[in-house]
């Protein structure tokens, strides 16, 4: 059995995605006997500027208010809901996760989470909340490839 993961973290942002990665993530956490991690980051600082969210759960668009306390808790539900795919896949191949929803950027916040848990592994989808402005803006998995010290594994849906 390989020992070099330990600790593997899985990134997701609740997107279809995401799902080819949870299974990569999975597999290599059986294989290596490592300690699965999964990461939620809610970025309200952007989210929450626009007037329309898009609700991944039925890819359409819904209206809210710009309130903070309201995008927190749209978010937090979402972020629990995309944590709870990952960990009842986890369960079917009876492997445990350890679950973090956290606030801020999300390269930032992956890479502080990896640092501050030492993470062995980061593994995320390269594609998700993606459009027009991630592509001026960068994507989430670009950022987190460019300043990693760590190994990521990015998983093309």
């Amino acid at each position: 059995m390989n020992k070099r993961f330990k600790k593997i973290l899985i990134a997701t942002d609740g997107s279809e995605h995401v799902k080819k990665a949870v299974t990569h993530a999975i597999e290599l956490a059986k294989l290596s006997g490592a300690e699965l991690h999964a990461v939620y980051v809610m970025d309200i600082k952007a989210d929450c500027a626009r007037e329309l969210y898009t609700d991944r759960s039925t890819g359409g668009l819904k209206r809210v208010l710009r309130n903070e306390g309201v995008c927190i808790d749209i978010y937090r539900k979402e972020g629990e809901k995309a944590i709870k795919y990952i960990e009842d896949m986890a369960k079917k191949e009876g492997l445990d996760i350890k679950k973090w929803i956290v606030q801020g950027h999300p390269a930032e916040e992956i890479l502080k989470l990896a640092q501050e848990q030492s993470i062995d592994l980061i593994v995320m989808g390269t594609l998700g909340r993606s459009g027009i402005e991630k592509f001026l803006l960068g994507s989430v998995a670009d950022k987190v490839l460019r300043n990693s010290g760590i190994p990521v594994l990015t998983v093309r849906k």
